[in-house]
């Protein structure tokens, strides 16, 4: 019956509702359970999303059988519907004897320690040994696909820290060298991972509402040709900007001539020109064109290429942007662990795979609901790491974070270790600190903590200005009709006063 469908559709969606709210007023401390949680949320909203749409068709009624039933419900004898809805329930079961009826209660439950171990354990499976996860990301296949690139084999090899940079910077290559099918393809390969790890991290975000926003962004800039890459203006067929010394930076180079133009209307005419045409030709019948030669015909394909391209650059761009935390997470990840040993690198991993739900429900069942995994054994106060653990002790004492370094301009704040230090003179503490003494160039003052010490060396500084402004001034001399030489300044003032 249509009207018990939809009674039954209104109760999920109840349940499904409820466990939402329970799932998310849960606080799961490490990233893992959080992700399963998510991911489990999700689910539940796909479901909902799936039984409302049911749920909206018999509403609409569009055979009117849920017209009828309400009809005969009202209008007809009600112990004889009654009856016929048992005796179908009856012949259902009697074709079907081994059928479970299902229990919206218990299929929304919260989930037993041991499918909280299966679903962390799922989680895990997403993600690789690098991306910790979903705190990283792994490029590290990319960065390879990077470099092997045509248009990498001239220039300076980047190091992965170097890539995990400029990963989503592309102006540096040029506009005829990402016409090639590999370049195209790495693209393809980033921008795929790039949203695949956003989905797997970011499971309750409407992502499909966000990517298609930037899609309807990239047409727009597409229709106004305001992408500065990708303008019209900056190639044409036939002919492409050149960087030899022939055609001039930034002027149109005709590959078939072998001939530059600085006017774009120049270039145009040329391109109409039957010496151009028979150049070409005889191009294409020799086929050693370094860079493809496209008639007017072929001048679509291309654009149609260049959009392609465009069009994932800009995606990757915008991935970069939304997830620039994961970005420099992976960045001091990276360094981290540049300064490790293999070992110690096996026991992180070890460490952190050992932290299952399974060993924090153990600990519940032996009484220490407060202790655990909570509890961390600090007794020298050694600054947290990732994991929300003391770094080594060996990593605290080799970058000095021992040592105090205090900043009297800075209201006498104390800076544990040299990195610290050196980063805070740009930092706005600092830089307010200067402001209020009347420093206005900061930059000669690195190093100097001191207020004395920085108002001394300002007021030195003013000084030799003016010295120096009054050396310059002194520089030329003047000589009156007695032939008395003096300086400029000295000349004019005894020429208005009219001594001279």
């Amino acid at each position: 019956m249509k009207i018990e469908d939809q009674r039954y559709f209104h109760e999920e969606l109840e349940r499904l509702e409820q466990a939402i709210a329970e799932r998310i007023i849960e606080d799961p401390k490490h990233i893992r359970d959080r992700l399963a949680r998510d991911h489990e949320v999700s689910q539940f909203l796909e479901e909902i999303e799936a039984r409302s749409k049911d749920l909206l068709k018999i509403y609409e009624d569009v055979d009117h059988v849920r017209e009828e039933e309400v009809r005969s419900l009202s209008t007809g004898d009600p112990m004889e519907l009654f009856h016929k809805e048992i005796a179908s329930i009856k012949e259902f079961h009697r074709r079907y004897p081994n059928e479970r009826a299902e229990n919206l209660e218990k299929a929304f439950k919260k989930r037993t320690p041991e499918e909280q171990v299966a679903a962390a354990i799922q989680v895990e499976a997403m993600f690789t040994g690098e991306e910790g996860v979903g705190r990283f990301f792994d490029l590290t296949i990319l960065h390879e696909q990077y470099l092997n690139l045509p248009v990498n084999q001239s220039s300076r090899r980047l190091t992965y820290l170097q890539y995990l940079d400029k990963f989503d910077s592309f102006e540096h290559i040029r506009r005829e060298s990402k016409m090639s099918e590999s370049y195209f393809q790495y693209l393809k390969a980033l921008q795929d991972y790039l949203e695949n790890f956003m989905r797997r991290t970011k499971p309750l975000e409407n992502l499909d509402k966000i990517f298609a926003s930037w899609d309807k962004e990239f047409e727009e800039a597409w229709e106004k040709d305001s992408i500065h890459e990708w303008q019209k203006n900056s190639t044409q067929s036939n002919g492409a900007r050149s960087e030899s010394p022939a055609a001039g930076e930034g002027a149109l180079w005709c590959s078939a001539c072998k001939k530059g133009f600085s006017k774009e209307t120049v270039f145009e005419g040329h391109l109409k020109g039957k010496k151009h045409k028979k150049a070409v030709e005889e191009l294409e019948k020799s086929g050693s064109a370094s860079t493809p030669i496209m008639d007017s015909g072929s001048a679509d394909i291309k654009r149609f290429k260049e959009r392609a391209i465009a069009e994932r650059e800009f995606r990757i761009k915008k991935l970069a942007a939304a997830m620039q935390t994961e970005r420099s997470d992976t960045k001091v990840n990276v360094e981290r662990k540049q300064g490790m040993t293999e070992r110690e690198r096996q026991q992180e991993l070890e460490m952190m795979y050992s932290e299952t739900p399974e060993a924090t429900n153990g600990s519940k069942d032996q009484g220490d609901d407060d202790v655990g995994e909570d509890k961390i054994y600090n007794p020298l106060k050694l600054p947290l790491a990732w994991d929300g653990k003391p770094i080594p002790f060996w990593l605290y004492k080799l970058h000095g974070l021992g040592v105090e370094f205090p900043c009297e301009i800075c209201g006498n704040f104390v800076y544990m270790g040299r990195r610290a230090f050196d980063k805070h003179f740009s930092e706005p503490r600092h830089l307010y600190g200067l402001k209020c003494l009347g420093i206005t160039n900061t930059s000669l003052f690195r190093e100097i903590t001191k207020i004395n010490e920085a108002t001394e060396l300002w007021d030195k500084i003013q000084a030799d200005k003016k010295v120096e402004k009054k050396a310059t001034e002194n520089v030329v001399e003047m000589e009156d009709p007695e032939g008395h030489v003096m300086p400029e300044k000295v000349y004019y003032d005894l020429l208005r006063q009219g001594i001279l």
